[in-house]
């Protein structure tokens, strides 16, 4: 299994300061912090850090320009891939061009580092921009096709029932060939179905959720895989999920680290901004269904460790995170997305949790897969010599068909 990051460009609240300066010192701190550690993970050996795309998150994704963050980073890194996490491709939300154009652009910059995902987001974001919230599955398959046709023609033209477009040259061209590998947002099966379907990678995007609900997720995509036809030029069939991953020389540095009040921070933050710009239409009963933990929280009847003694976020010492990784790996994760830089984590803890992470656990699960690699050539040279063995017996019995 692969390690990789998720960021979103955090900016927790409240900020030091009234409008217009509380914001702009957060947001000058938190871009900077953030690049520091992503380099850092670049030189710790992590295969690939994702940005996303979000509008009008206050205090969580301060992050509406991924391309801008990504060509900065091809320029500090050399090795870690560039992951758009995702772009988001109805056609409301930007032109098909602008999306051939920025991510080939980052592609080229970075000489072939980038993955490119793609999502619809949710409801909030999807209003301010009036998307067609119910045809927002179609135009977002629709759009891929034409970001796909812009990199693989030298002109291209459409007119289609979305799309009305002259005969253009799309600059640049992507870096890889034919185009870097299309993975796809989902939070659902259905979701998962359609990544499956359309042979695109899955970035599992729900959190805190049991690990065997995760696993029932994979193998939705998994089954889907069998009758895909690819969306794109580049067949993908690999999962990457992210939670909250904190690895520390002990657990005395929790609390030093304000560990689990970023936690709750993380949790409580995802709750009110559902509850505030896509549930507050529901019952007080209703959005109480949907969060039961903020309620059990404020009666004293939750305890954020949970988190951590169901495996839902991956927490502890190094042996200890590597202890964790192993069920993500076995529910079917390929590549684990570390959402490092949450809540009230100090800088510096964040980036001695990076360079844990790259010095005690990367390298041990590189030699735990190699092992694994080595396992199972040494199995199928059996199998082989089996099979040999069985057809000299078959050979020798009357039974040999002429």
């Amino acid at each position: 299994m692969e390690i990789g990051m998720l960021y979103e460009f955090d900016a927790p609240q409240p900020w030091a300061g009234e409008h217009p300066w509380g914001q702009r010192t957060m947001e000058r701190q938190v871009y900077r912090e953030n690049i520091e550690q992503i380099a850092l993970a670049d030189k710790m050996g992590f295969e690939a850090v994702w940005l996303v795309e979000h509008h009008f998150r206050e205090n969580r994704s301060h992050m509406p320009c991924s391309e801008a963050v990504l060509g900065a980073l091809s320029q500090v890194t050399e090795r870690i891939k560039l992951g758009f996490g995702v772009v988001l491709m109805p056609h409301e939300f930007i032109h098909p061009v602008r999306v051939a154009e920025k991510v080939a652009t980052v592609d080229v910059l970075s000489q072939g580092r980038v993955i490119w995902g793609m999502g619809r987001s949710t409801p909030m974001e999807q209003q301010a921009f009036g998307v067609d919230i119910p045809r927002s599955k179609e135009k977002m398959l629709a759009a891929a096709r034409s970001v796909v046709g812009m990199w693989e023609q030298e002109y291209y033209e459409e007119d289609s029932e979305f799309l009305t477009f002259p005969k253009r040259m799309v600059t640049p061209k992507p870096y890889q060939y034919p185009h870097p590998p299309a993975w796809m947002a989902a939070s659902t099966e259905s979701s998962a179905t359609m990544a499956g379907e359309n042979g695109c990678g899955l970035l599992v995007f729900s959190l805190l959720q049991p690990l065997d609900r995760l696993k029932e997720v994979i193998d939705v995509y998994r089954e889907a895989q069998k009758r895909a036809v690819p969306l794109t030029k580049v067949h993908t069939n690999k999962v990457a999920a992210y939670t909250l991953v904190h690895c520390a020389e002990s657990r005395d540095d929790f609390e030093t680290n304000r560990l689990w009040d970023s936690m709750w921070w993380w949790y409580k933050g995802l709750a009110e901004f559902h509850l505030k710009w896509e549930m507050a239409h529901l019952s007080k009963e209703e959005q109480d269904r949907m969060f039961p933990l903020m309620s059990a929280q404020a009666r004293g009847e939750f305890d954020i460790t949970e988190f951590d003694r169901e495996d839902m976020v991956i927490v502890g010492t190094p042996d200890e995170c590597l202890a964790k990784l192993a069920r993500y790996e076995e529910a079917g994760v390929d590549q684990l997305l570390c959402y490092l830089s949450f809540g009230y984590l100090p800088h510096d803890a964040v980036m001695k949790s990076i360079e844990l992470l790259g010095t005690r656990v990367i390298p041990e699960l590189k030699k735990r897969g190699s092992s694994a690699v080595a396992a199972s050539l040494e199995l199928g040279i059996r199998k082989v010599e089996e099979e040999s063995i069985t057809q000299r017996h078959w050979a020798r019995t009357p039974e040999k068909p002429i």
